[in-house]
């Protein structure tokens, strides 16, 4: 008996970071994926004879991925936007959201509008319709935007008074209501968007085909629904679907209505690449900043800790030891986590002081390693000389041993300065926008990484270069034969 061949797949990719209504893992079966984005997908898998398949993408990566083919369709909560439509194949719209803006309890009749916020800290995600409101009030009402990477920390920041407000839309702003007593959602709606699918820019037929799912979809209330089901249903939609039922043309939302009023579509890749320049430029002022003051206390703990362990006593040389393997055994994100997020509830450290204590500690115990281990090699001959001529440990540290030690450990700390100036890219994950954020930001809000790639990448090599080029020079002039 022949056996049927299987069916195709739909690859459909989303963030499952971003957690419910739209992508997270079941909380029953972690292993299974839930949302009403996992049940658009299956629908258009279904109308389309396809096995659905999901794939996890970055967000902020998902438009390049679909883009190269890792996937047919992305689905995740992703908005409308002149420039997706500019390099990709974008459905219709099947969910209409508003911007909202949410305060404090206590700060309800002062916080009305972004207009209110002036000199205030504002959270919200970057490459988003909700950035760019913000990044428009910067300019035009000298509010301060925050970029975050989930859409957990800006409410519970919120809460703690580390920013003033928040701006999403309304189906992450009621979430965030919802898990964080004491927070409110302003009622007047800031800016109008849409989520749609987005497929290759190669891809427009299979596009048409997923539209009249769609449409199909909302016309027997199978999407309705879906929407219900997960509690995300409203007044908006059935007008939002009315008008896509009335109008048979493949894009029947025009783009200019999913930004604010006075907004204007976004320029080629060169025109915002000059746009975005001070921007980059800024966040690489940062970077240098963050990665100075970083170097220069891990250079101070690292040669208290190599001290500790090579003179002091043995409780002290076990303690060191034990913190500088806890160090080096866990990963700086994590470290930066718990001295931004972990330790809020003791002491709300600045986003910037956690970000610098975070990688000095880190690259602490690894400066500590080299400066122990260029102290053990100068050879105890000297060290036993110095003695005989009656100077004190304390003198033949500073006299013998440390100047020595010093020039075999410049050209290695100089490596990690390299190393810890790309590793301030971490930093973002706790809202400090440096180099490698601001570029995210950039490449998502134009649809492409080619530019703003290159543009970091030269920024990055500006700094690191010269770096890298000391080291080796001294590692030259030093260098000893064994």
């Amino acid at each position: 008996m022949a056996h049927a061949a299987p069916q195709p797949e739909l690859r459909w990719g989303g963030d499952a970071e971003g957690g419910a209504p739209y992508v997270e893992a079941d909380p029953a079966d972690p292993s299974r994926i839930v949302g009403f984005d996992v049940e658009i997908a299956q629908l258009l898998a279904a109308g389309l004879g396809r096995t659905p398949r999901f794939i996890q993408a970055g967000f902020t990566s998902i438009d390049a991925s679909v883009a190269r083919g890792d996937f047919d369709v992305a689905l995740s909560g992703i908005e409308d936007s002149p420039a997706r439509r500019a390099r990709l194949a974008v459905t219709i719209p099947y969910y209409e959201f508003r911007e909202v803006l949410t305060v404090r309890a206590a700060d309800t009749g002062r916080f009305r509008s972004l207009s209110d916020l002036r000199g205030k800290r504002v959270a919200t995600l970057g490459a988003t319709l909700a950035y760019d409101l913000l990044v428009e009030a910067q300019a035009r009402d000298g509010i301060i935007p925050v970029t975050y990477e989930d859409d957990v920390h800006p409410y519970s920041d919120l809460v703690l008074g580390r920013v003033d407000a928040v701006v999403l839309d309304q189906i992450l702003a009621q979430r965030g209501t919802r898990r964080n007593a004491g927070l409110v959602n302003q009622d007047a709606p800031l800016a109008v968007g849409h989520y749609v699918g987005i497929l290759a820019p190669g891809s427009t037929a299979l596009r048409d085909r997923m539209n009249a799912i769609l449409r199909d979809a909302m016309r027997d209330g199978r999407l309705e629904a879906i929407l219900r089901k997960w509690a995300v249903w409203n007044e908006d939609q059935p007008r939002l679907y009315a008008h896509l039922l009335q109008d048979p043309s493949p894009d029947p939302v025009a783009p200019s209505s999913l930004a604010p009023a006075g907004s204007t579509p976004r320029a080629g890749a060169m025109q915002a690449a000059r746009r975005y320049l001070p921007a980059l430029l800024s966040a690489t002022l940062v970077t240098v900043v963050l990665s100075c003051l970083s170097m220069a206390l891990a250079v101070l703990l690292g040669v208290l800790i190599a001290s500790g362990r090579i003179y002091g006593a043995r409780p002290l040389r076990v303690l060191l030891t034990a913190w500088v393997e806890l160090i080096r055994g866990t990963p700086l994100l994590l470290q930066l986590f718990v001295l931004y997020f972990g330790l809020a509830a003791f002491v709300q450290l600045p986003a910037f002081v956690a970000a610098l204590l975070g990688l000095g500690l880190n690259y602490s115990a690894y400066e500590s390693e080299i400066y122990r281990g260029a102290l053990e090699a100068v050879p105890p001959g000297q060290l036993d000389a110095g003695r005989t001529l009656g100077l004190s440990e304390r003198q033949i540290l500073v006299l013998v041993r440390a100047p020595q030690a010093f020039r075999l450990a410049l050209a290695p700390m100089t490596n990690d300065f390299v190393a810890l100036l790309k590793d301030s890219s971490l930093v973002s994950v706790i809202t400090v926008v440096e180099l490698t954020k601001q570029t995210s930001i950039f490449a998502a809000n134009i649809g492409s990484w080619v530019v703003p790639g290159a543009m970091c990448a030269l920024l990055y090599l500006a700094l690191s270069l010269p770096l890298a080029r000391a080291a080796r020079r001294i590692e030259r002039r030093w260098h000893r034969p064994a």
